[in-house]
Parts: structure tokens; C-alpha cells; sequence
């Protein structure tokens, strides 16, 4: 491939639309406008984040190519369940209450935490309720519906879930593993001076326990005893040979964080010496994206089986009063990556947008467009997944034009500058900074479904991978390696 004809690319010969109205306060607007970006090429997970508003402790399940969506209302009072083919349909799906409260006595109190599984040829939805007289007085029970469509009526009286000690209950989970069905729940054990800890039994039915409770988890860490002593809202996800269950742990503020336990999947999961606790959080606040208190997550598969994190945030740090009443934990969701030795790489909460998107050249499709100390390269195994995402925005020089935003540096651009290696610098309201960073996005030159980069202000040129990791611009040759090299895959 010959080199970039600097003077075709570089000359003042573009200018930048409307720059006045692109400064850096409108680069949240920027962001926002994401999904009007032209999609050739786009991931499969194309939803919007948040997904949906004001929806905390968010559970997700697909079943017969449905996916169904549940979470804690602000107002503590009901279950709420909502359905759409798509993982993006939810926003806007029409949403119904299956059960309300009482008006007093036992679950009269805060209504929290729902989760909906399909088990057998019934639906069951777990959740936890206080009562009247004290709305803490939190323990776990269970809906029941013989329906194929959770969101119609006919549900059953709830009913609770007996477990070894009556002390505040929540979060319960449910999972089948070699043919064991299992809960998986929180609660605050006697003589054990927290809040709530994480417990495992064997089931008799999706109603009743079969085995005694096996503690798996205390907060002792730093990160899990901020504000309170808390181990919560567990989730399960096995792959690659493994049992991994996130929890969530400490004040539900922006102190909020994930953690990982993880156990051999051929393992007894009954013996709590099976699991082993990340020393560190896995998922925790981002004040770069504006997101606070990440957790209280689960699992579900995009439409084309890739994994996805479910999970809430808030978009601010500080709250008046009691974060329980805060409303604004919003539900969002994005893609689950793993590394090469089969863990789940999590990355930041990716803050407001549109689809994230990860660049792999077609001629080595193992590595990713990555940038450290903000110098961008191509490099394989990149386990600080936020490094190596990026959204496609409006770009910087008008109509027809995109520019890729850093994903953990959101104010930060893919800049293309003569003379020296491609960066992601900070936003410059100037006629050269928009030239540098706008491209047109292209049905792939090797593959169609895949995407090309073209230079607007130079005829021919392409971003591409020069083959020793480096990402060029460079004018297109006429073989199909130029093609392949000028060609990048979305992930």
C-alpha cells in the first residue's frame, strides 16, 4: 500500500458543520444522537442505554424467542412484567402489573427485587416483601402461573420460601446444574454480624428447599463493607467449564460494586470450599461515563446468542437522603466479553448511547483496535476491555460523516494526525480537529457485512491496519489485501 497524500488529506479543504453547536458541552448530546449513526456493519446487541428508566434490581429472560423484563419499581408496591422479541423492544414495551401488594399484613411492605423464570411448563417469579406494620421485615416468596404468557393474569397467591432462620431474606435466584435445581439468595444469619450474606441449597421444587442453606459468601473486603456489610443480588452464568455467580455489595449509593465467585462446573456446589472469591470488584462506578453504583445484575443472550450484562446504575453521584428512595437507578444492558482464558471481562459501565463497538482487522481477526496512554494500536488479548470499544457518533464534519468516541474517555475522538501515530484526543472546537476525526462509515471493501473507514477530505483514503499493528490512513490499492487490510469487523 503507498503512502497517505498528506496534502490531500491535511489541506484546509473541509470545514466543520455548524462547530459553533458542537462544543464540549454538547458532547453528551453527541453521544445521545448515536443511534442516528448509519449502522452497516453493526453488532448484533443494538439497544439503547439505559434501557429503561427507573427500573432497579432488572431481570432479564428469554424463552420461545421472548424476552421478558422485571425489576423493582420506585414505589416498592408491585410486580411489573414487560415483553418484546428484542433485547432493544423492551424500552417501549407496553408493561403490566401481575401482582400489587396488599393493602396490609404480610408483603405489605416494600416489594423488591423480582425475578421471572420459566421452570418446567409454569412461571415462577421470586421476590422479596416486607409487611405493613415493618416494611423491613423482608423475606422471600414466590408467584405461580400456568400461563404461556407471564404478562397475563391467573397468577397465583404468593408463597414463601422456608430457609433455616427467619431474618431479612432477598434477592433469590434459581439455576439448574447436572440436573440439580438450586436457589441461590441472600440473607442476614444469626450470630454473624452483617447485613446479608450469600446462601446455596438444593431444591425440592421451585418452591421448597431440599438441603440445608451453604454459606458462600461473606462481605469482609473493603469494597464490600462500605456503608453497610452487604452481600446481595446474585446472579449465575455457566460457561467455559465454569460456575460464575456476580454479586453486588456495600450502601447502594455510587459505593455500589460487583464482585465474582466462580467454582469448577463438575465441582459440588454445595461445598462452599468449591468457590473462590475475586479479591477485587469486578464492575464498579465510572465517573468518566457518569455512572454511579453499578449492580444488582443478571444474565441473558443477545438475539445472535452473544452473552449480555444486565444490570442498574444512576447517572449522578449524590443523592439526597436514603438511595433506597433515589428512583433513578435505570436498567441497562451491554455486552458480555470473555478473556482467553475463559473469565468474563466485564469493563465499565459504558454510560448513555448508543451500540459500543469493538474494531478487528479482517486480515488478523484476533486483534483489536485498542489505544494506551491514548496511542491506538492493534493487539490481541486486551484484558482492560474498555480500552478497545468505541461508539460511532455524529461526526464532526457535518451530515454523512462518523467519528468513533472513546468509550471509557467519552470525550475523547480517533484522531488521525500527519506525521505521528492515530490517538484518541480530547474534543477541539476547530476546523482541523473535525477534518482529523470524521470519516464515512462504508460497507466493508473485503466484506459487506463488515464496515470500512474512508477519509472524507482525501480521495481513496482509508483507515486501515498496516500489518505490523499499526492503524494508518493510507490511499487504497487495488488488490484484495488492500481491500482486506482497509476492512474491519464489529464486536
Amino acid at each position: 500500500m503507498t503512502g497517505i497524500d498528506r496534502r490531500s488529506l491535511f489541506r484546509a479543504g473541509g470545514v466543520v458543520a455548524a462547530a459553533a453547536s458542537i462544543g464540549p458541552a454538547k458532547i453528551a448530546a453527541v453521544t445521545a444522537a448515536a443511534d442516528e449513526v448509519d449502522q452497516a456493519g453493526a453488532p448484533a446487541l443494538t439497544t439503547r442505554n439505559p434501557l429503561v428508566e427507573q427500573r432497579a434490581d432488572p431481570f432479564i429472560t428469554r424463552v420461545a424467542g421472548m424476552y421478558y423484563l422485571t425489576g423493582s419499581v420506585p414505589e416498592y408496591d408491585r410486580v411489573v412484567v414487560r415483553g418484546s422479541s428484542t433485547v432493544d423492544g423492551l424500552a417501549a414495551a407496553r408493561e403490566r402489573t401481575v401482582w400489587r401488594r396488599p393493602a396490609s399484613g404480610p408483603m405489605a411492605g416494600f416489594i423488591w427485587a423480582p425475578e421471572l423464570h420459566r421452570i418446567g411448563d409454569r412461571w415462577f417469579v421470586y421476590f422479596a416483601a416486607g409487611d405493613s406494620d415493618d416494611p423491613f421485615r423482608i423475606r422471600t416468596y414466590v408467584l405461580e402461573s400456568a400461563n404461556e404468557d407471564p404478562r397475563a393474569e391467573g397468577w397465583l397467591p404468593p408463597k414463601r420460601i422456608v430457609t433455616a432462620w427467619d431474618t431479612f431474606t432477598l434477592d433469590a435466584t434459581t439455576f439448574e446444574h447436572r440436573g440439580t435445581r438450586y436457589l441461590l439468595w441472600a440473607q442476614n444469619e444469626p450470630g454473624i454480624a452483617t447485613n446479608s450474606n450469600l446462601y446455596l441449597a438444593a431444591m425440592a421444587s421451585p418452591l421448597e428447599l431440599a438441603t440445608a442453606p451453604v454459606r458462600l459468601s461473606v462481605p469482609t473486603a473493603a469494597w464490600e463493607t462500605q456503608g453497610f456489610r452487604v452481600n446481595e443480588g446474585p446472579a449465575v452464568l455457566i460457561r467455559n467449564g465454569r460456575v460464575f455467580v456476580t454479586f453486588s455489595a456495600s450502601a447502594t449509593d455510587a459505593r455500589y460494586a460487583m464482585g465474582l465467585l466462580t467454582a469448577d462446573e463438575n465441582a459440588d456446589l454445595l461445598d462452599a470450599r468449591s468457590w473462590t472469591k475475586s479479591p477485587n470488584p469486578i464492575f464498579t462506578t465510572n465517573a468518566a461515563t457518569s455512572q454511579f453504583g453499578p449492580g444488582h445484575n443478571c444474565f441473558t443472550v443477545a438475539e445472535d446468542g452473544t452473552d449480555v450484562l444486565v444490570y442498574h446504575a444512576r447517572d449522578y453521584r449524590d443523592i439526597t437522603g436514603d438511595p433506597l428512595f433515589d428512583p433513578n437507578r435505570h436498567t441497562r444492558v451491554q455486552r458480555l466479553y470473555w478473556n482467553e482464558d475463559g473469565t468474563p471481562s466485564f469493563g465499565i459501565p459504558v454510560g448513555r448511547g448508543g451500540p459500543i463497538s469493538r474494531l478487528s482487522p479482517m486480515d488478523t481477526p484476533q486483534l483489536v483496535l485498542r489505544h494506551f496512554e491514548f496511542r491506538l494500536r492493534f493487539e490481541g488479548n486486551v484484558r482492560e476491555l474498555a480500552d478497545s470499544q468505541f461508539r460511532f457518533v455524529p461526526g464532526h464534519l457535518g451530515p454523512g460523516t462518523v467519528s468513533l468516541q472513546s468509550v471509557n474517555f467519552p470525550d475523547r475522538y480517533l484522531r488521525v494526525i500527519e506525521d505521528a501515530v492515530p490517538r484518541i484526543d480530547p474534543f477541539e472546537d476547530t476546523d482541523a480537529y473535525g477534518r482529523a476525526t470524521s470519516f464515512r462509515r462504508e460497507p466493508g471493501l473485503a466484506d459487506r457485512t463488515a464496515v470500512s473507514l474512508r477519509v472524507p477530505t482525501a480521495p481513496r483514503t482509508y483507515l486501515a491496519h498496516d500489518g505490523n499493528g499499526r492503524l494508518v490512513a493510507t490511499l487504497l490499492g487495488s488488490t484484495r489485501t488492500d481491500r482486506v487490510r482497509a476492512t474491519f469487523r464489529l464486536g
